[in-house]
């Protein structure tokens, strides 16, 4: 090695030339490669918003059958506390909640980290429009920790969801909604039943948590997937004025900000369900990021140029390294 270091010291133009190409392959290659994706985009089909959320039934495995869920009604008024000590209920967590390892602060089960937050929850479980189930917790000890599961006990489907604001360096704060019947391997939250999302939202308004959060999804093959912000904030606020026309598409801005964030997160995490932020290394980003800012400075109205070059950019991470799935759930 030390004679190979002579050779080059005594052979300078050999060496300029050897740190010269270091530096390309470092720098202008990650730029050349960002600016011909983002042309691909601007020449390509581009992707709209769903101003009306479409729900996919059929990514739900294995309805409940409505009569295995009739004691819910029982419960309706009693405290959630009350509610995860009903044995029937205890049960029904474990055919609803992935059997998988999640971080809450430090890695537990899904499932005891969502009794962390249901025990002791004053809130009362609530049934509207006499089917949809609610047991919820907005008091987690630490961390802001929240969460609730959620039943359709006409439909059979079952959902929940966790919110708290990690300090081991991943995105933060973050909402991860989750499901044993739901094995896909991408996902956005128009396709979640639209009762859903509407208690999402109004729990989350109740929780005080941010309308823009990081969301991701872990689905029945114990897999975190992102949980991708489809909706338009401009049609769910009807802005009166430009102020608040401009506002809202800043929030549509920022949610696709945070949706390659997390596109970013999982795929560098290997889709962990218990990830961790020093598993993330890689420059690519910023150099796509330069190449992201320099085209969509220009245009008199940036902000449309900005959230659809980040989505597709969020989609061409999702889709880089497919992962194999069994052919029942494709």
């Amino acid at each position: 090695m030390r004679v190979f270091c002579v050779f080059l010291r005594k052979n300078k133009v050999l060496y300029l030339l050897i740190v010269c190409t270091a530096w390309i392959t470092t720098n202008v290659v990650p730029l050349q490669t960002a600016a011909h994706e983002i042309r691909n985009v601007q020449d390509g089909p581009q992707p709209g918003r769903t101003s009306q959320p479409q729900f996919d039934r059929s990514i739900f495995q294995k309805p409940m059958p409505p009569d295995q869920l009739a004691f819910l009604n029982d419960l309706a008024g009693s405290t959630a506390e009350k509610a995860i000590r009903n044995k029937k209920f205890h049960k029904l967590l474990h055919d609803v909640v992935p059997d998988c390892v999640f971080h809450y602060g430090w890695d537990m089960s899904l499932l005891d980290a969502l009794n962390i937050v249901l025990k002791g929850s004053p809130m009362p479980v609530q049934i509207r429009q006499g089917r949809y189930v609610m047991v919820s917790g907005l008091s987690g000890p630490y961390l802001q920790g929240r969460g609730f599961i959620w039943i359709d006990m006409q439909d059979g489907v079952s959902l929940g969801a966790f919110y708290f604001r990690p300090t081991n360096g991943e995105p933060s704060p973050t909402v991860t909604v989750f499901s044993k019947q739901v094995e896909e391997a991408a996902l956005d939250m128009g396709q979640l039943p639209l009762a859903f999302a509407e208690d999402l939202r109004q729990w989350s308004t109740e929780a005080r948590i941010p309308r823009v959060t990081t969301r991701y999804f872990i689905t029945g093959l114990k897999e975190k997937i992102l949980l991708e912000h489809d909706e338009d904030y401009c049609a769910l606020t009807t802005p009166s004025n430009a102020s608040a026309a401009n506002a809202c598409e800043q929030m549509n801005a920022q949610a696709a900000d945070v949706d390659l964030d997390a596109a970013y997160y999982l795929d560098q995490t290997h889709h962990a369900t218990n990830g961790t932020a020093w598993m993330i290394n890689g420059a690519d980003q910023a150099a796509w990021i330069q190449v992201r800012e320099a085209t969509c400075r220009g245009l008199s109205d940036p902000l449309p140029c900005h959230i659809r070059v980040t989505r597709e950019r969020t989609h061409v991470i999702i889709n880089r390294h497919p992962r194999p799935y069994p052919t029942a759930h494709k």
